[in-house]
């Protein structure tokens, strides 16, 4: 099996490679839209997930398997970075109980919100991995107190692609996971604001926003999500609020990257948890059509 595993990971490489050397003025965008194309790789509603595809492509290109034509403009990544140097924002400490913060308020944050720049700053400054942007389908969401202080942000954003653990829980074959990973989405992002220290408060966050999720999803992708997965890097968490919020562990990652469909890219080992959103989650995974 890992031989065969190996082999089609080889011919998918040098797929890609020969697709770049037949098609000289073709653009990074032409090339990830005419991959996804080839691959049938889409959401449900039938959108292209080229900007998955084009994630997977850097990942690849930085590792040495494969070099993109040049970019034809500055990466706007860049200036969305640029500009989020310095937002003034309020550090002061918030140390009480937690029923007096409540009602949380949970707001989503859209391309045309006015906090994005500031929930994007508040993750690219306090976030141990930072952030740069989230490619594919995603929701992100601050969460304030009842008085709008700031207290965390969360991004819920596309499944891993392969996830040992993850698919045998599941009960997973390779036809299962490839048409039904969409209804899946992972919290890449869980920060708790650094001045901000209050008990149980994690927690109870991840049950509101779990809450709404598959509501606001729906909304804004016409499809359900059934199950959210998570990776708590074992050297750094516990995973005490996860657990603490019913998450289910169900075992470790084996040092991929969530979107290394070629087993190319490496990083530390990771406990995976994820969270029903359905009673029946396991047989709409593997029977959804």
């Amino acid at each position: 099996m890992v031989t065969i595993q190996r082999q089609k990971k080889n011919v998918d490489i040098n797929f890609i490679r020969l697709l770049i050397a037949e098609n000289p003025s073709w653009n990074r965008t032409k090339i990830s839209v005419e991959l996804c194309k080839r691959w049938c790789w889409q959401s449900p509603n039938g959108r292209l997930k080229d900007m998955s595809c084009r994630n997977l492509l850097l990942k690849l290109e930085r590792s040495g398997h494969i070099v993109l034509p040049p970019r034809q403009r500055p990466s706007q990544n860049k200036f969305r970075n640029h500009c989020l140097t310095d937002i003034p924002h309020s550090t002061q400490k918030i140390k009480c109980e937690l029923s007096s913060l409540l009602p949380l308020k949970i707001k989503i944050i859209a391309p045309d919100s006015p906090d994005k720049n500031l929930f994007h700053f508040f993750l690219a400054s306090y976030h141990y991995l930072s952030y740069r942007n989230t490619a594919g389908e995603n929701i992100k969401y601050m969460v304030l107190s009842y008085d709008d202080k700031p207290l965390a942000c969360l991004v819920f954003a596309c499944a891993a692609w392969k996830t040992q653990a993850r698919d045998s829980y599941i009960g997973w074959n390779p036809q299962d996971r490839e048409r039904n990973l969409s209804f899946i989405t992972n919290n890449s992002r869980f920060l708790i604001l650094p001045w901000v220290n209050v008990s149980c408060l994690a927690s109870h966050i991840l049950s509101k926003a779990a809450h709404r999720l598959n509501a606001d999803w729906f909304k804004k992708y016409g499809h359900p999500i059934y199950l959210l997965e998570t990776f708590v890097d074992r050297a750094r968490f516990r995973g005490v609020c996860y657990k603490a919020a019913n998450w289910i562990l169900v075992g470790q990652t084996t040092g991929r990257t969530r979107n290394d469909q070629h087993g190319t890219i490496k990083e530390p080992v990771k406990d995976v948890y994820v969270y029903p959103l359905h009673k029946h989650y396991k047989s709409r995974l593997c029977d959804e059509s």
